[in-house]
């Protein structure tokens, strides 16, 4: 392993979290495998396991066949000994989810809106849910706006969030680590890990679409990592100009029929041009949209536009998807990521 911590709570913290994703993508594995896997001595290796299994973090799931000498014993992650929980904080309400390590469901409901409400009150809600899933050991939670390492920077109509520790306040009231992300960067990464972990081909770079409640917004990949730019602004594609004295939410708003959820006809050139300005400045892979926003007609008028902007051979996949699955699979994999990483033995049961 490279670029080992100096310190040994720090060095034994990034044992843990190689081992718990290892294993957790293998499926199984024996102290030799991880040992070749992880680049680790195998001493140090069974010294880690023993501690695991002692806790109750570890299955064990069998021996395997001899070849030669001691038969080996086969290890897997117990998906219960840690929860997660990922929040969505959305205009009308909150939507949360309990899952395990391997990202089943355990429990999931609505609340009314954080966004709306004192924070304080929000703060009770997640205690309940806390105290009836003692084993939770992270929070992701997604913002419909611009985020700093965990401050909200930038979230229209919500003045009184704005430049607000998010982050810092849930560490803080709850003593969990914490992940606060934009609710399209996290679709992004959602949408990415999922076609991942399904074993399918996932573009490499891809941006992500939203026309949304609290207007349009993207989540940009290059190279399978989220785009923040230098202030933590990426993806704020409502302020794009595109006409004389129109910006590309004005455009879009303006184009919208009676249905406001979905992209009007006329809405075509508004969005043709955004994708080729996505083509000639990131030329990504895929542009993805929410299956609930457009339909397969629709992308190809939108594609069909795009190309009168760029050259077609330039031209990103236009595909759909389902929003809400994404963005939840993106606050799920943050969390898992925080939760492996961060939580050490003798911290994990409290």
């Amino acid at each position: 392993m490279k670029d080992m911590p100096a310190t040994p709570k720090e060095m034994k913290k990034v044992i843990l979290g190689a081992i718990r994703g290892s294993l957790l993508t293998m499926g199984s594995a024996t102290k030799k495998e991880l040992s070749g896997k992880l680049g680790i001595s195998f001493p140090t290796i069974g010294k880690f396991l023993d501690a695991m299994e002692k806790e109750g973090e570890l299955l064990f799931v069998g021996i395997d066949e001899s070849s030669g000498g001691r038969r080996a014993k086969r290890f897997a992650y117990n998906p219960e000994y840690m929860l997660g929980l990922a929040v969505i904080l959305e205009k009308e309400d909150t939507f949360y989810t309990v899952y395990n390590c391997q990202g089943e469901v355990k429990d999931q409901g609505r609340l009314p809106s954080a966004l709306t409400e004192d924070m304080s009150a929000f703060a009770e809600r997640v205690d309940d849910i806390l105290n009836a899933y003692p084993r939770i050991r992270s929070m992701s939670v997604g913002v419909p706006g611009s985020v700093n390492n965990g401050r909200i920077i930038y979230m229209p109509d919500y003045d009184r969030l704005q430049q607000f520790e998010l982050k810092a306040y849930l560490e803080s009231r709850f003593a969990l680590p914490a992940v606060v992300e934009n609710d399209m960067n996290a679709a992004a990464l959602g949408y990415h890990s999922k076609l991942s972990g399904d074993g399918r081909e996932s573009p490499v770079s891809l941006v992500y679409i939203y026309f949304g409640q609290n207007g349009p917004g993207a989540g940009i990949l290059i190279n399978g990592e989220v785009v923040r730019g230098s202030t933590f602004f990426s993806g704020e594609v409502s302020f794009i100009p595109q006409y004389e004295d129109l910006n590309f939410e004005q455009a879009l708003r303006q184009a919208k029929g009676p249905d406001r959820s979905r992209l009007g006809e006329s809405g075509v050139d508004a969005v043709g041009r955004l994708i080729a300005t996505c083509a000639a400045i990131v030329n990504p892979h895929a542009v993805v949209f929410c299956d609930n926003e457009v339909d397969e007609a629709l992308l190809t008028k939108i594609e069909a536009r795009s190309a009168g902007y760029i050259p077609e051979e330039h031209l990103p996949s236009l595909v759909m998807s389902e929003w809400k699955r994404d963005y939840l699979n993106g606050l799920q994999h943050l969390g898992l990521s925080l939760m492996i990483s961060t939580v050490g033995i003798d911290e994990s049961l409290g």
